[in-house]
């Protein structure tokens, strides 16, 4: 199991990227750089290629939206070639409230866009003439649209590999199987073990059914708070916040695939009643209201006989990247954490 980690959406970047090379040697093996209405992953990313040497750096994630699909590929080319190939192409759909009240794009057809980006990133990384005649890209423009100049080009440059990894965030039952039928790696949220099979189980053996032979086994990316230790109550409160976020107010009623899975898990009352207090601007009610059953099964909070169940827990259930969260005051106490989770799970 690979131990991953993600950096925070803002403040203290440069910091935390001082602290990487203490990562590295404790055993971290990839950092995930996200994108929301944030500073831009991509400069970030860079940085972080430049100021190590083994980590894999994977963009955690871009939004199919905001760049062209050629544009996605030459960012993870120019990403895997000043990183000596150490780059994973992280790309998902994010929502309507980010895409298009942030930058003004319509938000429709998640899937039909994934998977004409994800096949064009691989025509440009073969360094093939770019065509592609899809439901919502052409390229080159076809006739009676633009200057009709526009003709089949390839990548200058020769990129590091022909195969960039693709990692596809999802969570809606025909999203998963997509992923599971194209992508290198699948990064679900707020991943529940024992309900992973139940919720998403049909969904990937749909989609590896209908999966290239070419491609490695799917990589199940998984999310997790980590601290380790007694009475850690405080810290498992301390997810309240996020979950309320994404379970009430990512989204209107109706549309909110947060909200979905809660309810998929088997939280409806809660998911309902989360929601409703949280558009209703009780954001600290909404918070108390989320289960804190549904906090212990998404982390890896507690005493370290604990962590070790949940650890064997998420392996069980096909996980095979760990993404932690090392919830600790300096950077040596997440330095331990990591130490520890990466023995932890080698143990299993």
């Amino acid at each position: 199991m690979r131990i991953g980690m993600p950096l925070n959406y803002s403040g203290g970047f440069k910091e935390t990227v001082d602290e990487l090379a203490g990562y590295e040697k404790a055993g971290l093996d990839i950092v995930y750089v996200p994108e929301a209405y944030s500073f831009d992953a991509v400069s970030q990313m860079g940085f972080i290629a430049a100021r190590t040497e083994r980590l894999e750096i994977a963009s955690g994630i871009l939004q199919i939206y905001t760049r062209t699909p050629t544009l996605t590929a030459m960012t993870a080319a120019g990403m895997d070639y000043v990183s000596g190939g150490r780059f994973t192409l992280g790309i998902g759909a994010s929502g309507p409230q980010v895409i298009e009240g942030f930058h003004g794009v319509p938000y429709h057809a998640p899937l039909g866009r994934t998977r004409e980006i994800v096949d064009i990133c691989r025509q440009v990384w073969r360094r093939e003439k770019v065509v592609h005649e899809g439901k919502h890209f052409q390229i080159p423009l076809p006739e009676g649209q633009g200057t009709g100049l526009g003709k089949p080009l390839k990548l200058i440059n020769h990129p590091v590999r022909e195969r960039i990894p693709v990692m596809i965030a999802a969570i809606g039952p025909k999203n998963v199987a997509m992923v599971a039928e194209i992508a290198e790696a699948w990064e679900p949220i707020f991943y529940v073990p024992e309900k992973a099979g139940e919720v998403w189980g049909d969904s990937l053996a749909a989609g590896k059914a209908k999966r290239d032979a070419s491609l490695p086994e799917l990589d199940v990316v998984a999310q997790a708070p980590l601290a380790i230790g007694e009475g850690l109550d405080d810290y498992l409160d301390g997810m309240r916040p996020m979950l309320a976020l994404y379970i009430g107010g990512m989204g209107a009623k109706g549309r909110n695939f947060y909200n979905d899975l809660a309810t998929r898990y088997g939280y409806e009352a809660e998911a309902e009643k989360i929601q409703d207090l949280y558009l209703a601007g009780k954001k600290d009610e909404a918070a108390a209201a989320v289960p804190k059953e549904l906090l212990v099964k998404t982390s890896l909070i507690g005493p370290e006989g604990h962590v070790k169940e949940r650890l064997a827990a998420l392996r069980e259930s096909g996980v095979t990247t760990l993404n932690v969260t090392p919830l600790a005051g300096t950077a040596q106490g997440r330095t331990n954490l990591i130490e520890r989770v990466r023995r932890l799970a080698d143990e299993l």
